[in-house]
């Protein structure tokens, strides 16, 4: 995954013309703990062209990824008559959601990196990987795109509802910060290992698929239960368009936390770690 490798790989160099990682100035910390690398960032770089690209990038693939997966669920409810809660509806939207995020993010990689997700931008900052300007510009930019593609849903469907994320009946507000918090660290989890982490290997061609067999498994494993959002920008455009924010603070709160713990566990335990690659014939 070149785009997100790229953002790695230029932490070792200053002079390239499209760096993603930017280092902090000199901490007291220890240099293998994260929080030494995050940075701010210059006022300039919001403007930056390639910043620019990076963020269309994001507000487009977020578009498509949120088109694809929540107009799934809009198609499935009038071939079934609001079947979308049954259990084949839940395959659908598990499969709908892994197929339209391998797409999102093999589309971005390569000019942003395809985060697709304020909880994975969130993760690349706290690990020192992305500065804090550019990623309220992805942030905005991921929004943005989630916005737009319920619009479109919106009319495109003649004016149907988009559904907005919401608790199951009988699930509790805990219950599902705490799955949207451990499925989200999976989901970091996995953008690390597969596309950030320099010494992936060859797996690194693989991370888009990798992400989104992740973003389907955690659906299947809580989607009745939280909706399994994982993600606050898919959260977002569905509340905005819809006007229902009941209990939206858990599709914020859980996934940032999930995502900012993954960010830093790898970073701290992995990243700065060497060992011995296994042979590619080994997995």
């Amino acid at each position: 995954l070149i785009g997100m490798i790229g953002e790695r790989l230029d932490h070792e160099s200053t002079h390239s013309s499209n760096v993603q990682k930017i280092k902090s100035q000199p901490s007291n910390l220890s240099p293998i703990m994260p929080i030494s690398n995050i940075a701010v960032g210059s006022p300039s770089e919001a403007t930056r062209p390639d910043a620019l690209k990076a963020a269309l990038a994001e507000f487009i693939s977020t578009m498509i990824f949120v088109f694809a997966g929540s107009g799934s669920g809009m198609a499935f409810n009038k071939l079934t008559d609001n079947g979308a809660t049954t259990p084949s509806g839940l395959v659908a939207a598990a499969l709908a959601h892994a197929f339209g995020l391998f797409v999102a993010v093999s589309v971005g990689a390569n000019i942003s990196g395809g985060h697709v997700n304020p909880a994975v931008t969130f993760g690349a900052f706290v690990g020192g990987n992305i500065t804090l300007l550019r990623g309220i510009l992805y942030w905005i930019a991921q929004l943005l795109g989630s916005v737009v593609a319920c619009l479109l849903l919106k009319f495109a469907t003649g004016g149907l509802v988009v559904p907005a994320f919401g608790l199951s009946a009988g699930v509790g507000v805990l219950n599902a910060f705490v799955f949207e918090i451990v499925m989200t660290f999976g989901l970091v989890y996995t953008v690390y290992a597969t596309a950030v982490d320099p010494k992936n290997g060859s797996l690194g061609t693989i991370a888009p698929i990798a992400i989104g067999f992740i973003v389907g498994a955690n659906i299947l494993a809580g989607g009745v239960f939280s909706g399994a959002s994982m993600n606050p920008a898919v959260a977002f455009g569905p509340a905005v368009v819809s006007w229902s924010w009941s209990n939206h603070w858990v599709y914020w709160a859980g996934p940032l936390v999930g995502g900012g713990i993954a960010g830093l566990v790898y970073e701290l335990f992995f990243i700065n770690t060497t060992h011995e690659q296994l042979p590619t014939t080994d997995y």
